[in-house]
C-alpha cells in the first residue's frame, strides 16, 4: 500500500482514495466537505491530480488516524 509520504509525485482520485484507505465516494465527500468551493470544482474532480501533501491534509481534516512510525 502506498502512503502520502511515498515518492509518487501525483495521485488520481482513485489512487488517493486507496492511499487513504477509503472508498472513492468517501474521498469525494471529503473534498466536498473540506476543499470544494463550487459545484464546478466537484465536476472536475475526476480529472484532478493530488500531491502527497494534499493527501496528508485530507487525512488530517478527515480525522483518519495517522501513524507517523508507519510509512505505509
Amino acid at each position: 500500500m502506498s502512503s502520502p509520504t511515498s515518492h509518487k509525485p501525483h495521485y488520481t482520485e482513485a489512487e488517493a482514495a486507496r492511499v487513504l484507505q477509503i472508498s472513492v465516494d468517501q474521498f469525494r465527500q471529503l473534498i466536498r466537505n473540506h476543499i470544494a468551493e463550487r459545484d464546478e470544482d466537484l465536476r472536475n474532480l475526476s480529472r484532478a491530480s493530488f500531491q502527497p501533501s494534499d493527501l496528508l491534509v485530507l487525512k488530517l481534516l478527515s480525522g483518519i488516524p495517522t501513524d507517523p512510525t508507519n510509512p505505509d
